[in-house]
């Protein structure tokens, strides 16, 4: 038995001492409020820097002008030497001119971002910073334009006259359906690689991220049961690819609801989806068809999924929703619904369904290589190699982020 000595004493606390004690409770609590991290204004803050910087390029030039002979070589007389080179040689533009390095990325402002048809001048600073990523991620020279005309054959004609300048054609927020002819067209009628990235892009990275997705929830990825939220250029695209992947169980949603051969108000590309997806020819709105289904994909706008959707899924359901930057449902709404792997278009969650992931690589590859055309095999091939970049896939990481070191290579590897 401990003796009284061993006791440990309690001296009575004095009022000087219970003031400091106060004190310091008081300023850990102001030391704590002090540290809340603070949302960012993103908005605020884009708005300046633009000001600041009045556009995100600029052009260098590669050799010097110091010099006669800088002058005579940059430019006349000696520049005739390779203009008359180039009218007998036209294929060696790519060893002798800015073209096997250079990618126009080029929209309609048609369907910019997620704020819509705004047309040409706002689109621009869209397309700047598009290019900002060519070239740091992939060294690529991209050079912004906007056209004065939501025409398809206008714009179609003019993407003709300007092409013998670029490598590859980098389309960007054109609106469906409109989109799918240009892109068509283009592919057809040019002898450089054409691609619509918000189709395309947003196709290869999903799949990227359904492949990991698929292993971490234990289920076989052929056999996923899907429902694609939206029917613009981005659902078509998504739901094309993974069909491609092997993917059977799909079924497409629109504002009236799901697609199925038969469906009455159904034209154009629509009506062509309906005929290789939804074998069941299930209808109803996306409560009425999403029971069961493991992956629920939203390329639409907010709002457009609800709890009571992912909680009719199948066993440790997969959502993507997409929509930027206000998703379909909001993370922490479907996890709270039963959603097992969630992903966003946004930075600051994890799994972000990002473009960059792809076409950096994707163009770096093509130019290098001179291919003509992004194939879907080529597509395929990306979208494995991003996902292979995930070694141990988990709920929180079955897509890599943007910055994965290596990354461009990786993608630009298997273009060919």
């Amino acid at each position: 038995m401990a003796s009284k000595k061993s006791l440990p004493v309690t001296k009575k606390a004095t009022p000087k001492k219970v003031a400091k004690t106060a004190v310091a409770k008081t300023a850990v609590k102001k030391v704590t409020k002090k540290t809340v991290i603070k949302k960012k204004d993103y908005a605020k803050m884009a708005l300046a820097l633009h000001k600041k910087l009045k556009g995100k390029l600029e052009v260098v030039s590669k050799g010097k002008l110091e010099t006669r002979d800088d002058w005579s070589t940059m430019y006349s007389p000696g520049v005739g030497a390779v203009s008359s080179h180039l009218a007998k040689y036209p294929k060696d533009a790519r060893e002798y001119t800015i073209k096997k390095n250079t990618v126009a990325v080029i929209s309609d402002g048609s369907a910019i971002l997620g704020l819509g048809n705004l047309g040409a001048i706002p689109a621009l600073p869209v397309m700047e910073g598009k290019c900002a990523i060519f070239k740091a991620m992939a060294g690529v020279d991209a050079f912004p334009i906007v056209l004065d005309t939501q025409d398809p054959e206008e714009v179609i004609k003019v993407i003709k006259a300007i092409a013998p300048t670029f490598g590859g054609i980098n389309l960007e927020d054109f609106a469906a359906p409109h989109c799918f002819v240009i892109e068509e067209r283009l592919k057809a009628e040019l002898s450089i690689p054409v691609m619509h990235d918000d189709q395309h892009g947003t196709a290869i990275v999903v799949l990227a991220g359904l492949i990991n997705a698929a292993k971490v929830v234990g289920k076989k990825f052929e056999d996923l049961k899907i429902v694609v939220v939206g029917a613009g250029a981005a659902g078509r695209a998504v739901t094309l690819l993974l069909k491609k992947a092997g993917i059977s169980h799909i079924i497409v949603t629109d504002s009236k609801g799901a697609i199925y051969a038969g469906r009455p108000d159904l034209t154009g590309y629509k009506k062509d989806l309906a005929l290789t997806t939804n074998t069941d020819r299930l209808q109803g709105d996306v409560q009425s068809v999403v029971a069961g289904a493991d992956v629920l994909i939203g390329l639409s706008g907010p709002g457009t999924i609800a709890p009571a959707h992912v909680e009719k899924m199948a066993e440790k359901p997969i959502v993507f929703a997409l929509a930027n930057p206000i998703p379909e449902i909001m993370p922490e709404d479907a996890k709270r619904a039963g959603a097992y792997v969630v992903a966003t278009g946004r930075s600051d969650y994890p799994n972000q369904v990002n473009n960059s992931l792809a076409f950096p690589g994707i163009f770096r590859g093509a130019l290098d290589r001179g291919v003509t055309a992004i194939t879907d095999e080529m597509k395929l091939a990306a979208a494995k190699k991003i996902a292979s970049l995930v070694k141990k896939p988990t709920a929180e990481m079955v897509i890599p982020p943007v910055m994965t070191p290596g990354l461009v290579k990786a993608v630009a590897s298997v273009i060919r």
